[in-house]
């Protein structure tokens, strides 16, 4: 099997761009925007060139003290040199600490505590319009990817810089840190291993080996999941032309997908839900696209109907993954044109054979079903090995070598896991809030999103955001909500005005509590 083929020996992330640019030197790099830390390079560029930045800047680093398994903790405006200043890092031997660039500033005072008095690699901006100076006392040395500040050292401005060999730390040192996703309160802080990265490459890698042709690849998420290095390097080492963006705006995206004709799209899946007008635009923008991939949340079925439906090729697939932040991806679903748009879009998949594996665990001594879900754990080589500055946390997670993913849900005779709600989310009564919401995509075309959150008197509370922001048509709802269980009328925010986490889900928790505490719709 393909899957058994590929060993792991762990990710050396610090030299990975310089094996990617030894198999193909001269494929490209296409952005939608300017490298921060190498702005003279424009916006397209080779595999090599991009591999001479992450040494450059690694010997930066280097030059102003930076050595073996000190943290760097990375805060800057998004971009694509974002997981280029990871590898960088990890080269000289250091662990590099990804927070994301829409955390806010005060957030980010409250983390840096626990990587204890790291360096802190930001930027003018940041440093301008989200920290307080209360950082440089926090931070051991502030260093700036661009711009310049009276109290932070700018790495653009060190002349002469020596280049230094590449450090080789041991698979099982802690490589990157990056944070979950923050649902449900202040992000906890995951360590990797070079173990455990190449553990959640493996699967993803097995499943590329099966496209024969050479594939544009376009990618748009988060610069500081674990997800974006594996996403890079898979489609960089199969010699696939890479067009990365950070603006997920449909009408961007498709001036993009028009010149470039990308055979393969990686999003995350509220970019995807954006990006169903695409099927629709007369330049089909998604007509080549063979292979759409989305990572960690199970996707509506309305989104894999449209733009599987838009592409013109003669077999796309849908490939949805199941995971969270401390674990990578843990099962996988494939979908094509046959699914249907009342297709369940519950079952999230299988575990990967001999790499992943789940089972649902009963909270009431009878085996779990749709009606009385259990708590999904899973195992994983890929799993993160602590929670940065809180162990107690990590372990708290964990049940030997299972770990709880905070979710509920159960498992069919074929095998495939239904995932119902997160643990946090549920409505006693009601039943899946995720299915529920499926229904109402299916069934209402203007839905740009919907979650239903539990309201102060335990009712089922809808929150919906429409297409262009039109006005909810409540016959439409009514209709639509037929059958379900009974809910409060729907509260109508602006899709832009619901709380997002960096991976674009919805922040649940911190939208109930606004909504029940009196906050009005947006």
């Amino acid at each position: 099997m393909i899957l058994q083929r590929i060993r792991n020996q762990g990710i050396r992330l610090g030299t990975a761009f310089d094996r990617v640019a030894a198999k193909h030197p001269a494929n490209v790099v296409i952005l939608d925007h300017d490298l921060g830390i190498a702005p003279q390079l424009g916006r397209r560029f080779t595999v090599t060139e991009l591999a001479d930045v992450v040494a450059d800047f690694a010997s930066r680093l280097w030059t102003v003290g930076v050595r073996p398994g000190d943290h760097v903790v990375v805060y800057k405006t998004d971009g694509f040199d974002i997981p280029l200043i990871a590898s960088a890092v990890a080269r000289i031997g250091a662990v590099p600490v990804m927070l994301s660039p829409k955390l806010d500033g005060e957030s980010v005072l409250q983390m840096l505590p626990r990587v204890n008095q790291p360096y802190l690699l930001t930027d003018q901006a940041k440093l301008d319009n989200e920290l307080s100076d209360e950082v440089f006392d926090v931070a051991d040395s502030v260093l700036l990817a661009s711009g310049s500040h009276p109290r932070a050292t700018a790495l653009a401005d060190l002349t002469d810089v020596r280049r230094v060999a590449p450090v080789v730390m041991p698979r099982d040192h802690p490589t990157l840190v990056t944070h979950t996703s923050g649902t449900t309160g202040l992000p906890k802080m995951a360590v990797h291993t070079s173990y455990s990265l190449q553990s959640r490459y493996r699967p993803q890698a097995a499943a590329v080996t099966l496209l024969r042709k050479r594939e544009t690849v376009a990618m748009h998420v988060s610069f500081v999941h674990s997800r974006v290095i594996s996403a890079v390097l898979i489609s960089l080492a199969r010699g696939f032309p890479l067009l990365v963006l950070t603006d997920d705006d449909p009408e961007h995206v498709a001036d993009y997908f028009v010149r470039l004709r990308p055979g393969i799209i990686e999003a995350h899946p509220n970019s995807y839900m954006l990006w169903e007008k695409l099927a629709d635009d007369p330049r089909q923008p998604l007509a080549n696209v063979r292979l759409f991939s989305s990572t960690f949340d199970a996707i509506h079925p309305r989104t894999v109907h449209r733009l599987l439906r838009a592409t013109r090729r003669t077999a796309p697939v849908f490939g949805q993954l199941y995971g969270q932040s401390e674990t990578g991806p843990v099962v996988a679903r494939s979908y094509t044109k046959l699914r249907s748009l009342e297709a369940d879009g519950r079952c999230v998949g299988v575990p990967f054979p001999g790499m992943t594996g789940v089972r649902v665990v009963s909270r009431d001594g009878a085996p779990p079903t749709k009606e009385s879900p259990g708590y999904i754990e899973v195992r994983s080589d890929g799993r993160a090995v602590t929670f940065l500055g809180e162990p107690e946390r990590y372990a708290a997670q964990t049940n030997g070598s299972w770990w709880r993913m905070g979710d509920v849900g159960y498992r069919t005779k074929w095998g495939c896991l239904h995932l119902l709600d997160r643990e946090v989310d549920e409505i006693p009564g009601f039943g899946s809030t995720l299915a529920a919401e499926d229904q109402l995509f299916a069934r209402l075309d203007n839905l740009a999103e919907v979650i239903i959150i539990p309201g102060d008197d335990g009712r089922a509370v809808p929150v919906v955001s429409t297409k262009g922001d039109e006005p909810l048509d409540l016959a439409a709802w009514r209709a639509a909500a037929a059958g379900l269980p009974p809910m409060a009328d729907p509260v109508q925010w602006r899709l832009d005005d619901l709380p997002h986490t960096a991976t674009t889900k919805i922040k649940r928790l911190e939208l109930a509590r606004i909504i029940n505490s009196g906050g009005p719709a947006k």
